[in-house]
Parts: C-alpha cells; structure tokens; sequence
C-alpha cells in the first residue's frame, strides 16, 4: 500500500514537472511579446523613454536563446537568419555603412510603430513638430535635412548651403572678424521660409532617426557625415572640460557663462569641409563631454584597428565607405577630437578642377600629356587644398597596360571602386608593418606605376627617390611643400637622415635626377580651390671648366695663376654649384590659366618615346601651338 502511495506520488510530481515545463516553453514563446505590450503601456512617449525601449528590445531579439522556444526546423532556420542579419547591420551600420543603418532604422521605425504604439496623437511628445515656437535648432535642421534629402539624396546638405548662400563669410554678434559659421538664427529664419509639410509617416522616420543617432550612430553629426561634403570634425574648438574645471577655482562669472553656453565648450565643436572651407555648424552641440567621447571611441573602430588609450592617443584609420577618420584624445590632445574627410571618387576629374576658367581645356591636355608621357610628378600645397583628389583625376590617364600600385597611411583613393577591370593594388601602413616595408614589397609585384597617396615621412620619402630611379616607368606622389625649392630641399633632407647619403650635394643630384614635375595646389581665403602653377625642373649640366693652360706659361707667376684659376673653379663647384635650374611651364594669373615657358627638350623626347601613335600625334600639334614645332634631334 505504501509503496503504491509513492508511486502514485512520483507520477503526479512527473506530471507537474512535465506541465511546468510545457508551461515556460509556451511562455518564452509568447510571453515576450506579452511582457513587453504591458510595459509599453506603462511608458510615456519622450525620446528618452523610447530609446530606452529600443535598447532594450533589440537586445531581447539579439540575445534570444532560439532553441528554447521550441520552434519548427523552418521557423528555426529562419529566425536564425534574421537574427544573424540583425547583429551583422547592429555591428556594420556603427562603422558607416549606410545599407546596414538603413536596415536597424527600417526596424526601430516598425518596433515604434507596430509595437510601442507611437501614433500621429502621441508623436508630438518627442519632438514638437505641431508647435514650431517649441523646436530647438536641432529640431529645425533635422526636419530640414529631411526634406532636402528627400528630394536630393546625399546633396541634401550641399542644396541647402547653396540655396542660402550659408557658406558666405559672415560676422557674428559678439566676434569682430568674420567667419565661416551657420547660426541657430540662420536655421530659425531657413526653417520659416521653407514651411514643411510633414505627414505621420516623415515625423516618425524623423524620430527614428533622433534616436538611432544617441543609440548606434554618432550623434548630432550623424546624418551631416553622410552627406557628399569634404568631411565633418568635432571637438576641435570651446572650452575643454579639463580648463572648466581650472576656471572654477578662480572665475566664478566665466563658468556662468559657459553653464549658459554663452562661451562654447569642446562638445559644442563640430565643423564641416565644405568646398575647401571650414564651417562652423554653431547650432549643433554634442551635449556632453560623455557624448562626445563616445563618438570618437566608436567612429575609428572599422577592421579592429586596435584600442585607441592613453598610451595609444590617436588612430589613423577608413570607415567602411572609404572615408579617413583621425581620432585623438588626452592625454595627447587637450580633448576628443575627431577628423572624418571624405573623398567622391566619382568627381575625382581633371575637369573639375578647371571648370569655367579661361585656358582651362589646354590646362587638362598639358596635364594629361605629362601622365601619358611618364613624367615623376610631384602634387603639392597645403592640408585640404586637394591633392588627393587632383591625383585620382591623374591616374584616370595612365594608359590601361600599365600596372599600378599604390602606398598609403589610410585608404583614401579607392582606385578599384572606379577602374574594377584594371590591374591595381593599394597597400598602407600598419602598426607592425612600415610605410617603408610596404614600399619594400611593393618593388616586387610587377608594378609599372607607383603611386605614393603622401611623402610624410623621411623613410618614404627616401624610398620613393630610389624606386623612381629603378623600381618603376614613373612615379606619382604627393607632399606638402610650398616651393618648388621647399621640395627638393625636403626630399634631400629626407635623404639624409635616413643615412641613405651624407653629402648635400650628391643626395640632391639624386633627388632632381628624378623629379620631372611639380603641380602646386592652392586654396585661397575664401576656399576656391586652384592649380597655381606647374614647374619643372631642369638639372643643369656639369661642364668641364678645367684647363691645362699652365703649361704654356713660361713664368711661375702665370702657372700660378692658371693653377687658381682651376681651384676657383672647383671650389665654386664644391660649394655654391647649382644643381638645377626650375619655370613653370603653367601659371594661374588674375583667374586665367596660361601656358608659358617651353618643356625641356630632354623632357619632350622622353614623354614622345612613351605615348601611343594618337597621343604622340596630339601632343606634338599642342607644343607646335604654344612654343613652336617640334625641334627635328627631339
């Protein structure tokens, strides 16, 4: 009997357990979803709130466990996808790519609208679309890029700066010079005179954008850095947080200021290059120091550069769309920063850079020449005056056999995104890996053409002497000289302190020995971008000056004087002989291009030797215009 009682006793604690678990399997099932209508109800409908409850409910989809939910093999496998899928765009869409963002908004807007009950009665709790007097200068430009974008894509930001005119230079209450920055003022009265219609469906998308910006995206500058412009920075000017604190101590009355944001700090620094010029956008801000520093840890992170620390204080790395981002912070810089330039391969044309100016169309043809010919070329000038972008213009000209290959810090020209069927390889620098290794391995994989995106340091530019002397046809590079003797004497230094040679003399012979050409870029004050001049360069021969004189003379005072007369001569070589002799052969005056001095014969002959039948045929017609015909020994 007893034993009965047990039996019976094992079989119902089975059949509880067994319901139990039926029970939390239908629950894990179904419940989640139950779970989380409860909680929405319970929500209000801020941005905060909703940004929360997109965290976490992306989070409950990513980290769900499948195998518990007891799913069919075909709902398993689906699931599986689409939560691969999830995580795959959660990661991508964090290092720029824009399909991947695109794929976790779609979603965040679905989540809100099927789920959290975000409806057009509610919306307006988030952002106050239905009472304009109530929006921020955030508010106003998202609504304005919105719309834009809708129309222009990623011109969306270009369209609107040059519609009212917000690239102008202007004074701005409180400064005494003028700048380039655009007002909460500007935005303000933008806003009123564009007077936007939204329907249910533009707000939300809105919204969606707001939060996935302060959720995967980086910040204010979100949409900004999206757009076909030069580049986006931040953290580059106000007050940084380390000063605030030494301020504290000794002005009262200025840290009032600045908790009033009258006096901007660095989290309210953010600037785009637009056309050659820096602006300021004055009515975006970070927020907080904290926001700031997110979004530089999370805007170099593509490929796992490595971890950006105090010992480690900048990184130098590609976003997934090919942009450069340089990233910065204490105890190296006096705060975050981050540096984003981008680069439209697809307007990378000689052409651009000639557009509308007079002599343009013989400016591009002397340019194409001198590729075609297989000149060593130099492009110079400034930070942000264009040399990368003048070079992909360049290389378009470099005739389809010729193998290219190309060393870089970052990955900036993306020469196999414009010519796929072309025979090109790009390498850069790492951190176990030199820029001189690189050049190094580059000498061995067959390369016709070597292309050096920057000479910015010694060993490169070292390298880069001796590789176009015997490791290619001919080389393209860029530095940032100012002269033409600025260059040489900067490559000659290179050499030098490499140890390569250790003599002035001798190391500078090399470096004109191979230097044919110089493009000179300029940016003048209002960000106009031009070719100022093309200079060549002419080694200058070395005669023999020496005579054997003295042995005519009968008298030692005139054997004398012919002995000095060939130590004069060789002392003047030793110390003050010039080695070379430059012109520009193209000059930009009073916004004209003109064409001037004459190539070098020498030059001439080699460019003729490495021209096809047509280009030889063209090229000779153009020297016969500008200097004459061709000499018959060319």
């Amino acid at each position: 009997m007893l034993k009965a009682i047990i039996n019976w006793g094992l079989i119902v604690s089975i059949i509880v357990a067994v319901a139990y678990f039926i029970y939390y399997i239908i629950k894990k099932k179904k419940g989640a979803e139950v779970e989380q209508q409860i909680t929405v109800d319970e929500k209000t409908y801020t941005l905060e709130k909703m940004t929360q409850y997109i965290k976490n409910r992306l989070n409950e989809i990513t980290k769900v466990n499948l195998y518990d939910i007891g799913l069919s093999e075909e709902e398993l496998k689906r699931r599986k996808q689409k939560k691969y899928e999830l995580k795959k765009a959660l990661k991508g869409c964090t290092y720029g790519d824009v399909n991947d963002k695109k794929y976790v908004k779609e979603l965040i807007f679905d989540l809100l609208e099927k789920e959290y009950g975000v409806t057009e009665a509610n919306i307006s709790k988030a952002i106050s679309f239905d009472i304009p007097s109530l929006l921020t200068s955030q508010d106003k430009f998202d609504i304005l890029l919105y719309a834009y974008k809708v129309e222009f894509g990623y011109e969306a930001l270009t369209e609107l700066i040059k519609k009212y005119n917000l690239a102008d230079l202007k004074y701005v209450e409180g400064e005494t010079k003028p700048s380039y920055v655009i007002t909460s003022n500007e935005i303000d009265e933008i806003f009123e005179k564009e007077n936007i219609v939204l329907s249910f469906e533009d707000k939300l998308k809105i919204v969606v954008q707001r939060i996935y910006q302060y959720y995967k995206g980086y910040s204010s500058i979100d949409e900004v850095r999206d757009m076909n412009i030069d580049g986006v920075s931040g953290g580059v000017s106000g007050l940084p947080e380390s000063f605030l604190s030494q301020v504290a101590q000794t002005d009262g009355d200025y840290l009032e200021q600045v908790a009033e944001h009258k006096v901007p700090r660095a989290c309210d620094s953010i600037w785009i290059f637009f056309q050659g010029k820096s602006i300021r956008l004055a009515f975006l801000t970070f927020g907080t120091e904290a926001e700031l520093k997110r979004v530089c840890q999370n805007i170099y992170k593509y490929n796992n550069p490595g971890q950006l620390s105090d010992t480690n204080g900048y990184k130098i790395n590609e976003m997934k769309d090919g942009s450069r981002v340089v990233v910065v912070r204490p105890s190296f810089s006096e705060t975050w920063a981050f540096f984003v330039r981008k680069f439209d391969v697809k307007r990378s044309t000689l052409e651009q850079w000639f557009k509308g100016e007079v002599g343009s169309d013989e400016s591009i043809e002397l340019l194409k020449f001198l590729v075609k010919g297989a000149r060593i070329i130099s492009i110079t000038g400034e930070q942000g005056c264009g040399k990368t972008t003048m070079l992909m213009g360049m290389i378009e000209n470099i005739y389809e056999t010729m193998n290219i290959r190309v060393q870089e810090t970052a990955f900036e020209l993306h020469l196999r995104r414009i010519y796929p069927t072309r025979n090109i390889l790009t390498f850069r620098e790492t951190e176990t890996i030199s820029g001189q290794e690189g050049l190094d391995v580059q000498k061995k994989t067959d390369g016709s053409v070597n292309i050096i995106g920057e000479v910015a340091t010694d060993p490169v530019a070292s390298w880069m002497i001796q590789a176009a002397q015997v490791a290619s046809k001919f080389t393209l590079f860029t530095h940032h000289a100012k002269t033409f003797p600025n260059l040489v004497t900067a490559l000659r230094n290179s050499m030098l302190r490499t140890g390569v040679f250790k003599n002035e003399k001798t190391a500078e012979e090399q470096v004109i020995q191979v230097l044919n050409f110089d493009i000179h870029l300029t940016k003048d004050f209002r960000g106009k971008r031009y070719v100022e001049r093309i200079t060549e360069c002419i080694p200058v021969e070395e005669k023999n000056e020496y005579t054997f004189d003295h042995r005519k003379e009968k008298t030692l005072e005139g054997k004398f004087d012919k002995f000095f007369d060939n130590a004069t001569h060789y002392f003047t070589k030793i110390t003050d002989r010039q080695l070379y002799r430059y012109r520009n052969i193209l000059e930009y005056v009073d916004g004209e291009y003109i064409i001037t001095n004459p190539i070098s014969d020498t030059n001439i002959k080699e460019m003729r030797l490495n021209m096809d039948e047509t280009d030889l045929e063209a090229f000779d017609k153009f020297i016969e215009k500008h200097w004459g015909k061709v000499k018959e020994t060319v």
